[in-house]
């Protein structure tokens, strides 16, 4: 699916309903990943139904054990897909048998993307179709946005991310996937963080206090880059592949496993439970700066 407006081009995938490109139409310049398998394959998957690792990939919810992958699956499943006009498209996924394998509860998740101007927004939005019982979930977004280096003279180590409410950057350390107990303190210098592959060798760094909702992707060379803006996801996600020159700017309802939790999918961190009939909706958005 491609929605196009006088500024923007998205192409979007049926798989996982997918943001694949972000081109702007003055030059076909593109401000998404190109997902090289060489690093990363993959552009902008949902998180859903979990975000992150669970404790051995197990959750117990009403006594019975439950496996998930890291991520959860929708990023794997083919949606059903609309569009709505030539700059509006959305695209569901519903429960199936075989969701219901791991994942005992009926939902219907929908994503919108639509462009408004130099902007595209991603809405996603839950319905709990039961009659009388709750649907605990989480849910990511992992947009990757391409850092050029165009032939070398511009250097990933030239670009940066600016936080207008933040100084410092309190990251959670990963072990083995799950929250472990420490946090490294990044100090931020005009509230920037200098982007360099070596941030990013102990995997993403993982945030639960993070209070700016606008986060800057720019460089010290030209005026070219994105704002991303977010509402409402308490946690935050900033990884990429080793070596890789893109940056994931991650929103998050939702976080792996501490490696002291009881893998009781009630008591797990940041899970959402809506209620039956009920209905839930977060956005976050993308703006091109130039």
């Amino acid at each position: 699916m491609v929605l196009i407006n006088e500024f923007l081009q998205a192409q979007l995938d049926f798989r996982g309903a997918e943001l694949k490109s972000l081109k702007r139409i003055q030059d076909g310049y593109e401000y998404l990943w190109n997902a090289d398998p060489q690093y990363w394959a993959k552009t902008s998957p949902v998180l859903f139904p979990i975000v992150g690792a669970l404790k051995d990939d197990t959750y117990f919810y009403k006594g019975r054990p439950y496996h998930l992958p890291r991520h959860g699956f929708a990023r794997d499943h083919r949606f059903d897909g609309k569009q709505l006009s030539d700059t509006e498209g959305v695209f569901t996924l519903q429960d199936t048998e075989e969701t219901r394998e791991a994942y005992p509860f009926a939902f219907q998740l929908v994503l919108r993307y639509e462009l408004v101007g130099h902007t595209l927004r991603c809405t996603y939005e839950v319905n709990n179709p039961s009659p009388d019982q709750p649907l605990f979930f989480s849910i990511g977004a992992h947009p990757a946005f391409a850092v050029h280096t165009e032939g070398r003279t511009l250097r990933y180590e030239d670009h940066y991310l600016q936080f207008p409410k933040d100084d410092v950057l309190h990251c959670h350390v990963l072990e083995g996937n799950l929250i472990g107990s420490h946090v490294n303190t990044i100090k931020l210098k005009g509230n920037r963080l200098p982007l360099t592959h070596e941030l990013f060798y102990g995997d993403a760094l993982v945030m639960k206090t993070l209070r700016s909702r606008e986060i800057t992707l720019g460089n010290r060379a030209n005026d070219r880059g994105i704002r991303f803006r977010y509402e409402n996801f308490p946690f935050f996600g900033i990884w990429a592949a080793k070596g890789a020159d893109f940056v994931c700017l991650e929103p998050w309802c939702g976080i792996a496993d501490a490696v002291t939790h009881n893998q009781q999918l009630e008591e797990k961190e940041g899970i959402q439970c809506l209620e039956a009939g009920k209905t839930w909706a977060r956005r976050w958005e993308v703006a091109l700066i130039n």
